[in-house]
């Protein structure tokens, strides 16, 4: 039912007709071979965790005329199946009925028809240790050296301008640079909400910076450090509340 392009799948049927067995029943295998289409949610991207799924029905009997039933073991994988950037999970097999809101033309099955369905389920995650070092490490490089703006003494106001607008532009293009094997989708990630965060990050200290250009603190060059030092105080707590807030909701969905 989710084949990417069904013109292009190989199908074959390894028994002509299918094998009678002692107890009266019948066995056959078929082989199919080709691509899948499953959606994948990436709310929680990098912490993701996905299914991919075959899906499977009869498409001429409905649920009362034909009937999935697992086997002992339903489904497994072979031991040398390997997914490059994730780990694999123990598949599963689930067997529901899928309604359909119509009996496709057919009166004597009422206004609406059900299909047996067969959903093989193949969990996938991300290694959360690696991958974290991976997207996050850079992210707080960038922050650091963000912080380190307001430990430039205030005579220097192009540098620790400079430094700020540098990181800035650094964490765009970082940005830009890890979405661009993502696909576009209409809401923010996890890693999308720690970027929003680390943009304002940057922006306050900015703030903060050209509003020590024109603000003569009392004690001279002394007051504006220290005045810097406890403003990246507070900004060092929102921020890290905020990226708190995100592992929760990341966590919770």
């Amino acid at each position: 039912m989710n084949r990417l392009a069904p013109d292009d799948h190989v199908r074959d049927q390894i028994y002509e007709e299918p094998k009678p067995l002692p107890d009266g029943s019948y066995y056959s295998i078929l082989r199919n071979q080709g691509q899948f289409v499953t959606k994948l949610r990436l709310e929680n991207y990098p912490f993701d965790r996905q299914d991919l799924r075959i899906e499977m029905e009869d498409n001429a009997s409905g649920a009362d005329a034909q009937i999935y039933v697992p086997d002992k073991t339903p489904l497994a994988l072979s031991s040398r199946i390997q997914l490059p950037g994730f780990q694999i999970g123990t598949p599963r097999m689930e067997i529901r009925d899928n309604q359909y809101a119509t009996n496709f033309g057919d009166p004597t099955v009422g206004d609406e028809e059900a299909y047996s369905r067969a959903s093989l389920i193949i969990p996938i995650e991300r290694p959360l240790t690696a991958l974290s070092v991976k997207t996050f490490l850079p992210i707080l490089l960038i922050m650091a050296c963000a912080a380190l703006v307001l430990f430039i003494r205030p005579a220097y106001i192009d540098a620790r301008v400079g430094l700020g607008i540098t990181a800035l532009l650094t964490l765009v293009a970082l940005q830009l640079a890890g979405g661009a094997s993502l696909p576009d989708v209409d809401y923010l990630t996890m890693v999308d909400k720690v970027y929003l965060a680390s943009y304002v990050f940057i922006m306050l200290v900015l703030l903060r910076v050209v509003r020590a250009s024109w603000r003569h603190e009392q004690g001279g060059e002394r007051g504006i450090a220290m005045a810097d030092r406890a403003w990246l105080f507070l900004i060092l707590i929102a921020y890290f509340a905020a990226l708190g807030t995100v592992g929760l909701q990341s966590m919770s969905a």
